[in-house]
């Protein structure tokens, strides 16, 4: 009988703790990111290993202090910006000054800098990250050069020089181990001059306490390998993302662009981009599948910005669909009296219709992309002028891409020719806003992008989308908020919205889009 109830008190205390267990599951972790305001120097000024060394020091002085900053708000992982240690157009000759032979952790579990000097004392950038990570107890990303010296006689594919120069990402856990190293995939333009592609495509995860992380590289983001492949099958819920982005309005800004990507894909997404405002390079965040939970889009400052947020612990990350097919699509009305014209859009020639009615329900197609808007103004100045574009076709400028979008934007004056053009010239206010398009893709990201006049905002939690399975993707605008629209818009693949840190009463809208892109390295 003692026996008995004995087993009977353990069984019950074992369910306890069982129950208890469940019942303490973290919902969320705290991530940072950085935007840094790169220092860096004249080409023509490092002419050695020891300047370059000397200017990645000061980086990594202003990257350490945030590291500590972080972690005093709770931060458990933070991601520095891509080329954020030295800055950019350098020669390949010149880059060579800035790399360290990095090992790779899938052979090399056990490499720790920190805990291994002197026999780090060849790298060490890799020493001070790792100690950085080690000393704060946090997880790190940063983004660094890598080099891999070869034999030209018996390496066929050995650079001339001898060789490889990789843009690289590294990640070191709280023990200051390194935990993941990633070489760029897909290279920029010039970045083709300095940097080698991979033989192979690298997909570079790492598990934590508080989630499965992937990683990849600013431009990588436009293609299908390896970003897709991450979250499909490797199983990433949350995405680290060291970027330089420059901004292109109106559908590629980087905080509208980075929270479509979160939103199409259903993951967390930890984006730091370099700050350098001649360049148009700001704006990072902390994206989630349903939105922005904290982001900076600063044109006006030098200085760099610390994020610090609460994340969700993401269980199971949605499968997406197959492809759609087999559906009825939209077409365009007989009635419409609205103008019809063909613009370009960052090179791209896109067909449009004018908003040229109080309110009106319009549709537009270019090839197999329709498009659909239902829309009334509240508030729409002579001179102020709207389109509803479609697009399908190879995005050949500055890249190849395939691109499907259905975008809404504010044209920069009241002439067609300006419908496409960079503008935060927005005065129009809205009463309704819904807009839809159909895609032959499951991948749909959309984009939302407002403007009190000065700075862009997001507009978050004032507008929803919908990607259900029959390929049509709604996109409403809930206009007792903001009232004024810049633009507004679904792509295949791709959706964004870009923003301010603190939000106006009133906006108006840049562009709303919807965007698909097939991603593939044969375009790159």
């Amino acid at each position: 009988m003692a026996a008995h109830l004995s087993r009977r008190v353990f069984l019950f205390v074992l369910l306890y703790v069982i129950l208890q267990g469940k019942c303490e599951t973290r919902k969320s972790y705290t991530a940072a990111v950085y935007e840094h305001a790169v220092f860096s120097l004249p080409p023509s000024e490092i002419k050695n290993k020891s300047v370059a060394l000397s200017v990645m020091k000061q980086n990594l002085e202003v990257f350490e202090k945030a590291t500590a900053e972080a972690r005093k708000m709770g931060a458990e992982i933070i991601v520095f910006p891509e080329d954020g240690l030295y800055g950019f157009e350098f020669t390949r000759e010149i880059f060579q000054y800035f790399t360290e032979d990095i090992p790779d952790p899938q052979t090399q579990p056990d490499w720790n800098p920190c805990k291994k000097y002197p026999e780090s004392a060849n790298s060490p950038v890799q020493y001070w990250l790792s100690c950085m990570a080690l000393n704060n107890s946090i997880y790190i990303v940063a983004n660094v050069g890598d080099v891999k010296y070869c034999n030209l006689k018996s390496d066929k594919l050995c650079p001339a020089d001898g060789r490889y120069q990789y843009n690289t990402n590294v990640v070191y856990d709280p023990e200051g181990k390194l935990v993941a190293r990633y070489h760029k995939q897909n290279l920029f333009m010039t970045e083709k001059l300095n940097y080698n592609q991979p033989h192979q495509c690298e997909y570079a995860t790492f598990t934590t306490p508080f989630g499965k992380f992937g990683t990849f590289t600013c431009f990588d983001v436009l293609f299908r390998e390896p970003p897709i492949s991450l979250v499909e099958n490797f199983g990433v819920d949350n995405v680290v993302f060291p970027t330089a982005w420059m901004d292109v309005l109106p559908l590629f800004a980087s905080v509208e662009f980075h929270q479509a990507w979160a939103m199409g894909m259903g993951v967390n997404f930890l984006t730091a981009n370099l700050h350098k405002t001649s360049f148009h390079m700001y704006g990072s965040g902390i994206f989630t599948p349903q939105g922005a939970v904290v982001y900076t889009h600063n044109t006006t400052t030098e200085q760099g910005r610390l994020l610090v947020a609460q994340v969700p612990i993401l269980r199971n990350a949605p499968t997406k669909t197959a492809p759609y097919s087999n559906r009825p699509l939209p077409t365009e009305k007989d009635g419409q009296t609205t103008i019809r014209f063909q613009a370009e859009l960052f090179a791209d020639s896109f067909d449009f219709v004018t908003l040229s009615r109080p309110n009106d329900s319009l549709t537009i197609c270019q090839k197999a992309v329709c498009c659909h808007l239902n829309y009334s103004f509240d508030e729409s100045p002579a001179d102020s002028l709207y389109a509803l574009g479609a697009f399908d076709g190879l995005h050949t400028h500055e890249g190849h891409y395939y691109l499907q979008i259905c975008t809404l934007l504010s044209c920069a004056n009241s002439s067609t020719s300006s419908c496409g053009q960079p503008t935060t010239n927005a005065k129009s206010r809205f009463g309704n806003l819904s807009l839809g398009g159909v895609f032959n893709t499951k991948y749909i990201f959309p984009e939302f992008l407002t403007t009190d006049g000065s700075s862009l905002d997001l507009a978050n939690g004032q507008w929803v989308f919908e990607d259900d399975v029959t390929g049509v993707l709604i996109v409403d605008f809930f206009p007792f908020i903001y009232d004024a629209l810049s633009s507004f818009g679904i792509r295949d693949t791709g959706v964004y919205a870009i923003g301010k840190e603190q939000q106006s009463p009133d906006l108006s809208l840049i562009q709303a889009s919807g965007f698909y892109w097939i991603m593939d390295e044969r375009y790159n």
